[in-house]
């Protein structure tokens, strides 16, 4: 992403691009950028698994302490926020997080794709999380489980509104759980580029500007740490939300 120095908007990193055209019965499933850095964030997750169990030690080697640090945040995460409960839910938990930190931590690499600065991407995860959730909350709960949009003690007189605004809040879930991770991949991205941008601008033009390029350039640096700390803090907040709207239709409040 940040060595796009040259290309003329700081929104064409973000350009799908089709690399293998394909059709099946009239559908597009191209290979395109976006499929294939998915696939690779996928190989990243299970090469560094695979290197963390590679001859395991009592005294933890670096792929060890690194998979035990992200395994035991996901463990807490889940441990918090579900209980005993969570135990079952445990490996897609924490596969989840793996995927979005790859993807996101990846996307930070010059010449990389950021997938998850795409809502098509974001959005159709969190849709079919959702979706999970509730086919859930229905074993669980059984028909009970639509009580979730009619707290108990409710005068006849407003169920009608009431619901249809519980009805509207728990589907806006969707929407702000897909949005929140594509709103600060691509803000953040976009941000880096300009700035990128900019001091390339200063240099290329000679003169006293050429000696202040050092200015933005130094603002980039700390940008790219910011970005860094956002794109782990994200994958975060995704499955941490994940984990709290599973526990709302596992245990009714």
């Amino acid at each position: 992403m940040l060595a796009y120095v040259l290309v003329t908007s700081p929104l064409e990193q973000f350009e799908i691009v089709t690399i293998i055209p394909l059709t099946l019965f009239g559908l597009n499933i191209s290979v395109t950028n976006s499929v294939l850095f998915m696939i690779f964030a996928l190989l990243v997750v299970i090469l560094w698994i695979s290197l963390s169990f590679y001859k395991n030690t009592i005294v933890p080697n670096n792929w060890q302490l690194l998979k035990e640090t992200v395994y035991e945040v996901t463990s807490n995460m889940v441990q918090d926020n579900l209980g005993s409960k969570g135990e079952f839910y445990f490996p897609f938990i924490f596969t989840l997080h793996l995927l979005l930190l790859s993807c996101n931590l990846i996307g930070m690499v010059p010449y990389s794709f950021t997938v998850t600065s795409h809502i098509t991407f974001t959005f159709g995860l969190a849709l079919s999380i959702f979706i999970g959730i509730n086919i859930i909350g229905l074993q669980n709960h059984g028909l009970n489980f639509f009580a979730l949009f009619l707290p108990r003690g409710v005068p006849l007189l407003i169920v009608p509104l009431l619901v249809t605004i519980e009805f509207l809040s728990y589907i806006i879930k969707v929407f702000t759980l897909s949005i929140r991770l594509f709103a600060n991949m691509t803000s953040g991205h976009t941000l880096l580029k300009i700035i990128a941008g900019f001091a390339w601008t200063m240099l290329s033009t000679g003169g006293l500007l050429a000696i202040f390029h050092f200015l933005p350039l130094g603002l980039l640096f700390v940008l790219i740490g910011l970005e860094l700390a956002i794109a782990g803090l994200q994958a975060y907040v995704f499955t941490l939300l994940t984990c709290i709207y599973l526990n709302d239709v596992l245990e009714f409040h």
